[in-house]
């Protein structure tokens, strides 16, 4: 049986292998902006990031504790902007399931316990960014509830 529950310092090997997959489909949309094979942080990096508070990493591990798939999350709160509104937001930095476990509601059960979170931490809302080059985050995104916040648009020269 399945469970999601906060990372440890244990899965970094696991997360690791996620971000490089992460990576090689932003890699293979994108090869003019990511440079692919690569992983968006490194162990030290990970390390600091799962002691911290404000960013809360969970991951979903099967019996033997292999992560099957990952959701970094980072605390923001705007304050005393002249036009935004103070909000404490819970941004989904990444939501990641191992390519060989797809379709079997890794995600939705990461995204629902994110949001699980969010709402027990009082926070007002959840973000994320997504690239038009992964249409399938994008359906998943929208198959969870989420709706385009904002739109952030590129020319090439």
């Amino acid at each position: 049986m399945n469970r999601i529950r906060r990372a440890t310092e244990s899965d970094i090997e696991g997360i690791l292998h996620l971000l490089l997959q992460v990576d090689l489909v932003h890699h293979n949309g994108r090869p003019d902006l990511f440079k692919g094979p690569a992983t968006k942080y490194g162990t030290k990096e990970l390390q600091e990031i799962i002691r911290q508070e404000e960013t809360p990493v969970f991951v979903c591990v099967d019996e033997e504790n292999n992560v099957l798939g990952h959701a970094f999350c980072i605390h923001k709160q705007v304050k005393g902007d002249r036009v935004l509104t103070d909000v404490r937001t819970l941004y989904i930095d990444d939501i990641c399931v191992e390519e060989t476990r797809r379709g079997e509601h890794i995600g939705e059960e990461l995204y629902q316990a994110v949001r699980s979170y969010a709402k027990e931490n009082g926070f007002y809302n959840l973000t994320l960014n997504v690239w038009s080059c992964n249409p399938g985050a994008m359906a998943f995104y929208e198959k969870m509830g989420l709706i385009p916040q904002k739109v952030t648009m590129d020319f090439l020269l």
